[in-house]
């Protein structure tokens, strides 16, 4: 081999080698600021920025409501301040339609949704959610005149008229369940279950314990006729997909909080206690 040859084969080598050494050495700097500027995309980072967490919510007992003075309470306000305190930031609660607001989330109109969202495949293939921070299954609430002897089976006729909230679990879940029955559709909760108080409702459905509050509410009209749940799949904070950084922040959160005992301490103040009831108009 010539001298020549020789030559420029050692400075090809070289000339890879160096170029190897640059990309081994470069890639972690590359990775490191791949992961800075996905971290700073998150919404964790503006919520952190703006010293404020955006929570979006739906009205529907006991879950959020309305105090005799105007203010909000609940279960889930109660979850909200605490996040905000453990964030080091305010909170600001952004009522919203309930079939507005998965669009109004995607849309960026707040950080997060809190409002006891069950965690559905459907709804999974718009928002992500946390792990459940709570578990609520559904019931039925009847007006016990209008259904006399009836057995499950029974409410599945096109006799049987149901209300519900347009856009909740519930109205899909009676679609589902009773799909011969009639179903009216309303903006809250407590439209359908005063059509239901009223007689022009067979029985609606709802998230335990708003069923039962009801029943209690109102014993000589209302009833929960049967000991059953339906889709007890747990409600987690629904948040814009792509976030690794929000959703792994506050799956942590919850995971603590349920440790501690917190969440269970709040839910079954709000779910199975009654201390609250002079709180709201009745």
């Amino acid at each position: 081999m010539s001298t020549t040859r020789r030559k420029i084969m050692s400075n090809a080598l070289g000339m890879a080698f160096a170029a190897l050494t640059s990309t081994i050495l470069a890639a972690p700097a590359f990775a490191q600021t791949a992961t800075q500027s996905l971290s700073s995309e998150s919404v964790i980072e503006t919520i952190k920025k703006d010293g404020v967490i955006r929570i979006g919510l739906s009205i529907f007992t006991p879950w959020s409501m309305r105090d005799i003075n105007g203010e909000l309470i609940g279960f889930e306000l109660d979850v909200g301040r605490a996040l905000a305190e453990d964030m080091g930031v305010e909170v600001e609660f952004v009522p919203t339609a309930w079939d507005g607001i998965i669009p109004q989330l995607v849309s960026g109109n707040f950080d997060v949704i809190i409002s006891g969202m069950s965690v559905t495949p459907a709804r999974n293939l718009t928002i992500n959610f946390t792990n459940p921070y709570a578990y609520s299954g559904l019931t039925i609430l009847s007006n016990t005149a209008m259904i006399d002897g009836f057995t499950l089976k029974d409410y599945n006729s096109a006799d049987v008229t149901f209300g519900a909230r347009r856009g909740g679990t519930p109205a899909t879940v009676i679609g589902q369940l009773f799909p011969e029955a009639t179903l009216l559709l309303f903006d809250e909760d407590g439209a359908a279950t005063q059509e239901v108080l009223n007689g022009n409702a067979h029985a609606t459905m709802g998230a335990e314990p708003t069923p039962s509050i009801e029943a209690r509410r109102y014993p000589d009209t209302l009833s929960v006729p049967f000991d059953q749940t339906f889709l007890a799949t747990g409600e987690g904070f629904g948040l814009r997909k792509g976030d690794a950084d929000a959703l792994n922040f506050f799956n942590n959160w919850i995971a603590v909080r349920h440790a501690n005992g917190w969440l269970k301490e709040r839910n079954d103040y709000w779910f199975k206690g009654t201390d609250w009831d002079d709180q709201v108009t009745q």
